[in-house]
């Protein structure tokens, strides 16, 4: 499939759809998690006893970026496009679906999308489970090879390889993992530049 044929988008958001501002070290520190451990699923490993406070505390850090996120660039430019052209668009992230909500109004990207078409952490297992997508193929009745799943991380094209959609990496220097990703552009100005050619 042609990216520019696509019609059915899902968007990873922090540091896709927004600036990168999360401190990984910070947060896994603060936590007291190893430096090369999973947050979300060390959390979900532990009792919840000892769980819930941890997952109270990086809820109110996470509250805290949700209402100072910046838009990344190119972000809303290229999500005009793609609803004009009738595309179906969704969010699938790892953050929280109240924070996504916020996060995406903040930056003025609230309109883009349905709330129901926005999966956080506790409506799909955490990418690079590949649940939130088929969730959101089922939901918009198409085949999940019809999806293209954009993100800048390897946990989003992990995902998408899952479940059988293309994925395009964004907002990296460079292609950091070319063994996983389907397509590459530098920002979303520069994937819209993609789209946008004849």
């Amino acid at each position: 499939m042609k990216l520019g044929q696509a019609r059915h988008w899902v968007f990873d958001m922090d540091g896709t759809l927004t600036l990168a501002v999360h401190d990984f070290a910070y947060i896994r520190r603060a936590l007291d998690i190893a430096p090369d451990e999973d947050i979300l699923r060390h959390l979900a490993e532990l009792p919840e006893a000892e769980a819930a406070p941890k997952r109270a505390w990086l809820l109110a850090h996470e509250r805290e970026l949700a209402h100072a996120a910046q838009p990344a660039p190119g972000a809303r430019e290229l999500l005009a496009y793609l609803q004009a052209k009738g595309c179906q668009l969704g969010v699938l992230t790892r953050n929280a679906h109240e924070l996504a909500l916020v996060t995406l109004r903040v930056v003025g990207l609230g309109d883009y999308f349905s709330s129901d078409d926005i999966l956080g952490r506790d409506e799909a297992e955490p990418k690079p489970a590949p649940g939130g997508l088929l969730r959101l193929a089922e939901r918009w009745q198409v085949a999940p090879t019809h999806l293209v799943m954009v993100g800048d991380f390897r946990h989003d094209l992990m995902c998408a390889r899952a479940a059988g959609a293309a994925s395009v990496l964004v907002n990296t220097p460079e292609n950091h993992w070319p063994e996983l990703a389907d397509h590459y552009a530098r920002d979303c100005q520069a994937l819209l530049r993609q789209l946008a050619q004849p």
